[in-house]
């Protein structure tokens, strides 16, 4: 038994990457079309990389590809909002009590930091961002491996479901997302783990009654 020549996967990581980065910085609306041609001009690279990048972008679930539509930005059905609501509710229901007993003093300091930086963020796509970074801080405080991959494994459908959001609605949403988040930590911090499963699950209910309203 012999083993294949291992092949140079950077080029398309990087790719990768920048698609995403496009993406979640609102260059391609959910809906919009990648061709590979358009994208390896823009980047400056040969075709094969770019489909590379787009199969690891749709097993995360950013794109779909489809042959009568080629390759487009996921736009999320009520079925898949609704599944992903779920899968968070899950997960959060494990990570908000595993940091309510064990979180360190450090890694609280880290949900705290990213709070803060919510609270300079200057438009509603750096805020997605940052409330995303706050959510990777919760999970790495949750200091549970299988759980931090779980969410690492939706966690780009979750970003696209808060870009969904705010382009359904941005009204108060850079004032008061931060409080939100803020309340949030404050109650991870006090240990307090029914009163922030209660906040949790407000905070992503009304996330998820804007998009589906």
């Amino acid at each position: 038994m012999s083993v294949l020549p291992a092949r140079r996967r950077g080029l398309a990581d990087e790719v990768a990457d920048r698609i995403r980065d496009a993406i979640f910085d609102g260059a391609y609306a959910p809906g919009a079309q990648l061709r590979e041609v358009e994208l390896a001009g823009a980047l400056g690279v040969s075709r094969g990389p770019v489909r590379e990048a787009l199969l690891k972008l749709e097993r995360e679930g950013l794109v779909r590809s489809e042959w009568h539509r080629g390759t487009t930005v996921t736009e999320l059905s009520d079925v898949d909002i609704a599944e992903l609501d779920s899968l968070r509710a899950a997960l959060e229901q494990l990570a908000v009590t595993r940091v309510a007993a064990h979180a360190t003093d450090e890694a609280l300091d880290a949900i705290d930091a990213a709070v803060t930086r919510m609270e300079r963020a200057a438009d509603a796509h750096e805020m997605v961002r940052c409330d995303l970074d706050f959510h990777d801080a919760v999970y790495a405080a949750a200091h549970h491996r299988r759980l931090a991959e779980a969410w690492h494994a939706i966690r780009s459908q979750v970003h696209l479901f808060l870009l969904t959001r705010i382009t359904v609605e941005t009204d108060g949403y850079l004032e008061g997302i931060p409080a939100e988040h803020r309340e949030l930590a404050a109650a991870l911090r006090s240990r307090d783990s029914e009163a922030a499963l209660e906040l949790f699950a407000a905070h992503r209910r009304h996330a998820f009654d804007i998009l589906t309203g």
